[in-house]
């Protein structure tokens, strides 16, 4: 990855619904992006494994997932990042991607971090949920230990009492001791865990709010999950950005960045 001095963007749905949300959704950042001076990376899951009931929509799986981001790389012309649960998925999705993410609540998982990290791929370590960002240092030990050099740290929150997160901006600095770029996971930030009962519920009118207090503290990008309709989205709606708001939202950040770099 190739983005010295520019603001990284991390955006896209939160699932693979279909084939053309994703083209859709990818096409439109790349524009705005491209307009900006912005390094855009289009995110989609295959699978969302971690889902709070098991009635829950997961994606088109593995094989037809890839598929998509696959056909979004090769159309649009953007890199492309995805999450991997299992040591087995990681060598056929850095066949796709760019960017292998490990999710925050594996991020302690050892042997899922070598995986991704053997690949050559980047990997993108997100700070799990229960963990202070010191302890981040462990989970970059052990990227290290596999020889791992190509790393990025997500912060997404930290888990404040039920059903709910705390984004706390000492966090920015403090992972950029470790060497690596930072981002900001601004629509995990103010998801509500478990809030809808059998769904996570969210506050998507704060995530701008703390992009721009990440963006001044520092973090070299943002992660922004992003949906034409997310009411109607099948993963993570609540806390979602509508795709119509983006550039505006994006003009906001860029100025905030600018002024920090």
């Amino acid at each position: 990855m190739n983005a010295p001095g520019r603001l990284i963007l991390i955006a896209g749905p939160c699932v693979v619904e279909s084939e053309r949300l994703c083209l859709q959704v990818a096409s439109a950042l790349k524009r705005a992006c491209d307009r900006l001076g912005i390094f855009y990376i289009f995110k989609a899951s295959y699978d969302k494994a971690n889902r709070t009931s098991a009635e829950s929509f997961r994606g088109p799986g593995l094989e037809r997932g890839l598929a998509v981001l696959a056909n979004v790389r090769a159309r649009v012309g953007v890199p492309i990042l995805t999450d991997i649960h299992t040591e087995a998925q990681a060598a056929a999705a850095a066949r796709v991607a760019d960017i292998l993410q490990v999710p925050a609540f594996l991020c302690r998982q050892t042997d899922l971090i070598a995986a991704a990290v053997r690949t050559g791929r980047i990997v993108n370590l997100k700070k799990g949920q229960f963990l202070s960002p010191e302890e981040m240092g462990q989970v970059i030990g052990k990227a290290k230990r596999a020889d791992g050099k190509k790393l990025l740290l997500t912060e997404r929150g930290t888990t404040f009492g039920y059903h709910n997160l705390v984004a706390d901006m000492r966090s920015i600095p403090i992972l950029r001791r470790f060497g690596f770029p930072v981002i900001f996971d601004a629509t995990h930030s103010v998801q509500l865990p478990g809030g809808g009962g059998d769904r996570s519920g969210g506050q998507r009118e704060f995530a701008p709010v703390l992009a721009r207090a990440a963006l001044a503290a520092g973090a070299d990008g943002i992660f922004i999950e992003t949906h034409p309709e997310p009411e109607r989205a099948l993963s993570d709606g609540p806390n979602m950005i509508p795709l119509a708001s983006m550039p505006t939202l994006l003009k906001s950040l860029l100025k905030v960045y600018s002024a920090v770099q």
